[in-house]
């Protein structure tokens, strides 16, 4: 599995690829919106692109609606990981192309499940 993490948070970035290693993932990182469309365009594509919302220069709400313009990835996963806890902002990302949506503090199982959901190995 080849994934890509949007955190501005090197600590949840570290945490994040802790958790898709332990699964046998790749990970490639990105520390905002406008990093990570750059490394979509410059890695073999992802299975999986795991994404905070609030981060500078290109938050994640924007990010998955950029992936979401652009054919090539339509049907590319994109998970939101966020502080965002409000029933309307889950709405707002799901409805731009987010497949799954997981509310921080979250554990290591709760990633390993989505990804199971998604069809993610």
């Amino acid at each position: 599995m080849r994934a890509l993490v949007l955190e501005d948070s090197r600590a949840m970035r570290i945490i994040l690829k802790q958790i898709l290693q332990s699964v046998g993932g790749t990970v490639e990182e990105a520390a905002n919106g406008k990093e990570g469309l750059e490394k979509l365009k410059s890695m073999e594509k992802p299975d999986i692109v795991l994404v905070d919302w609030n981060m500078p220069e290109m938050n994640g709400l924007d990010f998955v609606r950029a992936v979401r313009a652009n054919p090539i990835y339509r049907q590319l996963p994109l998970m939101m990981v966020t502080t965002e806890t409000e029933s309307s902002q889950m709405g707002k990302a799901l409805a731009a192309g987010a497949n799954e949506y997981v509310m921080k503090p979250f554990t290591k199982d709760v990633i390993q499940e989505k990804l199971k959901i998604l069809g993610i190995k």
